[in-house]
């Protein structure tokens, strides 16, 4: 981890055949709370989307799109030179306004009794995830976050802390990844995603999942379409339990591999 970043290092898992990381924003929640705050307090839909597209496209990185997001909500809260787009003032707007997939819990409990981690990899920041969590799933406080932080300052406005900040993703999900492909024997990695700031992991899991979004926001299926990388869509954490569950319970390695090939085929 770079040394201008402080943040913690993430507990890794082993011994496990089994791994679910997953995005947090439009994956595990129904919209997009980051996209939320941008649309609503910032620069607007419109900019926000055309950046999404110029870091799909490889013109921009999420690192300097994403604080360009953040920095618009502060500056178009400004009245008399006082900001009034706090990240307090953010954090509860996001509290009240964004809901979670209600098949989450159910898929979080069938993972735990089956003795598979769940890590939400975001890239957003911990404080705003755990505003939501705490509202919609108290129970599961106890997960484990990897994600970016906040930093604040006295005259209210406020800025991310990247997680990776020498990397151009500002935290590169492939390094939460990394140290499970590296094992011996490694385990089977589902990641779970939606948009650009998912780009990083798309080539690194065993097992791609892909949020497919009716608003047309499908940032990471069209990457994963352009660049050929096998993924699976899915539109709720009961739909991929299904399938997962015929992967864990396959009776052989040989009938677990065919299962996989089946569902994530290769891309045209």
């Amino acid at each position: 981890m770079s040394q201008e970043s402080p943040l913690s290092e993430p507990v890794i898992y082993h011994g496990k055949k089994f791994i679910v990381l997953s995005d947090w924003d439009g994956t595990i929640t129904t919209q997009d709370s980051n996209d939320f705050v941008t649309d609503t307090y910032g620069m607007g839909r419109s900019d926000r989307v055309l950046l999404n597209q110029r870091i799909r496209k490889g013109e921009d990185n999420f690192r300097d799109a994403f604080r360009k997001m953040i920095l618009s909500v502060t500056a178009n809260g400004k009245k008399e030179g006082k900001v009034t787009h706090t990240f307090e003032f953010c954090k509860n707007a996001v509290a009240e306004n964004i809901k979670v997939d209600d098949t989450f819990k159910g898929f979080y409990e069938f993972c735990e009794m089956n003795d598979i981690p769940v890590v939400i990899v975001s890239s957003g920041m911990e404080p705003i995830i755990r505003a939501v969590l705490n509202k919609y799933l108290a129970s599961l406080d106890g997960i484990q976050i990897i994600s970016n932080e906040v930093k604040t300052y006295d005259d209210g406005s406020w800025d991310i802390q990247y997680r990776h900040p020498e990397s151009g993703f500002g935290h590169d999900k492939s390094k939460a990844i990394a140290p499970y492909r590296d094992m011996d024997p490694a385990p089977i990695v589902f990641f779970f995603g939606d948009g650009v700031s998912d780009l990083s992991a798309a080539r690194g899991a065993t097992c791609l999942f892909v949020k497919f979004k009716p608003n047309g926001e499908n940032e990471l299926m069209e990457y994963c379409i352009i660049n050929k990388i096998k993924h699976r869509l899915f539109q709720s954490f009961e739909e991929a339990q299904g399938v997962i569950k015929l992967i864990i319970f396959a009776k052989t390695e040989e009938e677990r591999q065919n299962i996989i090939a089946r569902e994530w085929p290769e891309v045209a």
